[in-house]
């Protein structure tokens, strides 16, 4: 169920590629950011007020360093986007499903298995696939690496402690933190709001959907699987991002698409194969 769960919103985030897209040219990146996490936060205090009691002073201390490694990787993705390619930044920051278990391991000496390592690799050809067409090296993609190496620590580090304290304070503590940041690196520059019901429109969706309610189950979903294969999982996102372009916003369906997607989805199957499993065993 946490597997299914996180799929669930992965696709969410897919979803809202469409709607973000067009909401960002009316709109700086980072100013929108800003709204949508500070939106997320406001409505998930006020549905439950009560949630933060029960953190403690470990759980506030934790909650900063995720939704600080979460905000940063949110910014240098975005400062990084100006100097790179959209298609080498989506595939610069999806290695964050291999530098997860590296960085696991580093850290914390966990171990990961032979089968999650064959679905890191699966998943960083599907993602080269699906983003590369092209590329150069400089400070955009030295950026974009670093963001993904703040992803990663953000899913290892949620994955060590999201058993450890509150579900629902832990995601909304990291939403305002994330919220703040991204709140300080857009005012230097003046705010702009939201100039029209479109874009608020597209405010709601991502803050709600995909970011109130989808980082709850990410903290869920993570409290009961390894960072790796949570990393793995996560890599759905630019596959549903891409079926969703076709979908909604009519973008050609190409091999290219097909293929990237076929492999990062049996990069995700193969996580869930327990090691020494029989091909000839397998139900599909």
């Amino acid at each position: 169920m946490a597997a299914v769960a996180l799929v669930a919103v992965t696709a969410a985030w897919g979803a809202t590629f469409v709607v973000v897209q067009d909401a960002v040219s009316k709109v700086p990146v980072m100013d929108f950011l800003a709204v949508r996490f500070c939106v997320a936060a406001a409505a998930m205090l006020a549905l439950r007020p009560m949630a933060l009691r029960k953190m403690g002073k470990e759980g506030y201390i934790r909650s900063v360093w995720l939704g600080l490694a979460l905000g940063l990787g949110y910014i240098t993705q975005t400062y990084g986007l100006q100097h790179t390619s959209a298609s080498v930044s989506g595939f610069i920051t999806g290695m964050f499903v291999v530098l997860t278990p590296v960085i696991s391991w580093l850290v914390l000496g966990r171990k990961t298995g032979p089968n999650v390592w064959r679905a890191v690799l699966l998943a960083t050809l599907g993602l080269a696939i699906l983003s590369v067409r092209g590329g150069s090296a400089g400070i955009g993609e030295l950026l974009t690496l670093l963001c993904a190496v703040l992803f990663a620590l953000h899913i290892v580090g949620l994955g060590e402690w999201s058993s450890k304290h509150d579900i629902y304070g832990l995601a909304l503590l990291q939403i305002a933190f994330v919220g703040g940041l991204c709140l300080a690196a857009a005012v230097p520059n003046g705010l702009t709001l939201p100039p029209d019901a479109g874009v608020w429109g597209a405010v709601a969706l991502t803050a709600l959907v995909a970011t109130a309610f989808a980082f709850i189950i990410q903290t869920w979903a993570q409290s009961l699987m390894s960072p790796a294969r949570a990393a793995v999982i996560m890599t759905m996102e630019p596959v549903f991002a891409g079926f969703f372009a076709v979908l909604l916003a009519g973008d050609q369906l190409t091999l290219r698409i097909i293929l990237g997607g076929m492999l990062v989805l049996a990069a995700m199957i193969l996580t869930e194969v327990k090691p020494g499993t029989s091909l000839k065993r397998l139900e599909i």
